[in-house]
């Protein structure tokens, strides 16, 4: 580690136009960016005069929806986007210094594809590529792969745990210094300095050698989001960050002790992964100019998306006033998570419409006040270890990563949470972690 660890950690979320639901019908955004290669690069820009360690790219294999209630379905923006790995190869060629981190899945993958290409980003951008690493949960996805229904749970993250073994040993094909390229000689590589994996396991036999040369960083980082028992495992024995989603500072602070608790049993030490809740800021100069942000957003959502988002809890509401009471219309799938939203809309005396706002804004942690009401709270979880850095998941792009420049970001560096120049060429380097050597 570096000396840079006093210093907050941010990331910049860029998938679609932002992450509330209602971003594309925002009048300042244009509604077709998440299929513009120049809508994106401006915000990575943006992002890296900012400072930002790294922008990301969460991603999925297919439309994750359901069109239900009908009509709900053509009104969701998110189904056409960019393939992130082309984008980040892109975008890495016109940046310098921002890490380039995108999601890929190890369900509907094979580990030398996934090598491959994040060696060939790393080697792109002079050492800057990350890969979160997920699991592909969802029907439509299997679909789309010529399955009927998605892998089972342990199936899937013994089939991850597994595919991150072979990528990494990939990467550690060849040594630093493996390739001489000696014109005078004849000799390209030292013969003794290439190492063929030839793993054989119970999902693959993957022979390699990767056809790259060893990374600036040595290996890409891996990310990785797991939030129940098999996903945090495989983060405390293979990941580099966590991207986590935690509501309150108790639940953070408890899965932050709980994954920096299991890096012993891997010969890992607590300042060698960093942990970076999700969380959505609404700022502006006073109070109420930013809950007026979060406000017109949730005017904006349509009332059948927002019936879809109650759908699969609470059954179909779509033939109920929505400004009535919310009814329980029995038979749900998942019983005491609607009796949870059933006993806080009676409690709190909600509407549907009320519910389905509620439901629609809070994939995230969400912040809404003044620069220093914001930072407050991301100190906080700071300093009394909550959190490494934050993942930051902006309503709406590019006004989210402007607001976080313009009013955040200053508040930061009076305080001297995050920095004022880069610290290093790498990803690595910027996290404050080290250059991964040569293991074989």
């Amino acid at each position: 580690m570096t000396d840079n660890n006093s210093k907050m950690r941010l990331g910049l979320s860029m998938r679609y136009l932002g992450y509330h639901m209602a971003a594309w019908r925002h009048p300042d955004v244009p509604a077709n960016g998440a299929i513009d290669f120049n809508y994106f690069l401006s915000s990575a820009k943006k992002a890296e005069a900012a400072k930002l360690d790294m922008i990301f790219f969460a991603d999925g294999i297919g439309i994750r929806a359901n069109d239900k209630p009908a009509g709900s379905l053509e009104r969701d923006s998110k189904n056409a986007e960019l393939e992130p790995l082309t984008l980040l190869a892109a975008i890495g060629s016109h940046t310098e210094r921002i890490g380039l981190v995108a999601t890929a899945s190890t369900t509907y993958n094979e580990p030398f594809h996934i090598a491959r290409k994040y060696a060939s980003i790393d080697h792109i951008s002079g050492g800057r590529a990350g890969w979160n690493v997920v699991t592909s949960w969802s029907q439509q996805e299997a679909w789309n792969f010529s399955r009927d229904e998605h892998l089972g749970y342990e199936e899937r993250y013994e089939r991850a745990d597994e595919f991150v073994d072979v990528v990494k040993k990939l990467w550690s094909s060849w040594e630093d210094d493996a390739f001489i390229r000696d014109k005078q000689s004849g000799v390209f590589y030292d013969a003794s300095k290439l190492h063929v994996p030839n793993h054989k396991g119970k999902h693959f036999s993957v022979r390699g050698p990767l056809n790259s040369a060893r990374t600036p960083q040595g290996q890409p980082i891996i990310v990785q989001a797991g939030a129940a028992e098999a996903g945090r495992e495989l983060a405390a024995k293979s990941a580099d960050v966590v991207y986590s989603n935690a509501a309150d500072f108790e639940g953070a602070k408890a899965y932050y002790d709980d994954i920096k608790g299991r890096l012993a049993r891997y010969d890992r030490t607590p300042d060698q992964l960093l942990i970076m809740p999700g969380v959505t800021l609404y700022v502006g100069e006073t109070r109420q100019e930013a809950q007026d942000k979060f406000d017109q957003l949730q005017d904006l959502i349509d009332p059948l998306s927002g019936l879809a988002m109650l759908y699969g809890v609470l059954g179909d509401l779509s033939g109920y006033d929505l400004d009535g009471p919310v009814p329980d219309v029995g038979n749900q799938r998942v019983r005491s998570i609607a009796e949870n939203l059933l006993t806080t809309a009676r409690k709190e005396n909600l509407t549907i419409r009320q519910l389905f706002k509620r439901v629609a804004s809070s994939n995230s942690r969400q912040l809404i006040g003044t620069a220093a009401d914001i930072t407050d709270e991301l100190e906080a979880w700071f300093r009394d270890g909550a959190a490494d850095g934050f993942n930051i998941c902006p309503p709406t792009l590019p006004q989210g990563m402007d607001d976080l420049a313009q009013f955040v970001l200053p508040e930061l560096r009076k305080r001297g949470l995050f920095r004022t120049e880069y610290e290093s060429s790498t990803l690595r380097g910027n996290l404050g972690l080290p250059r991964c050597t040569f293991a074989h």
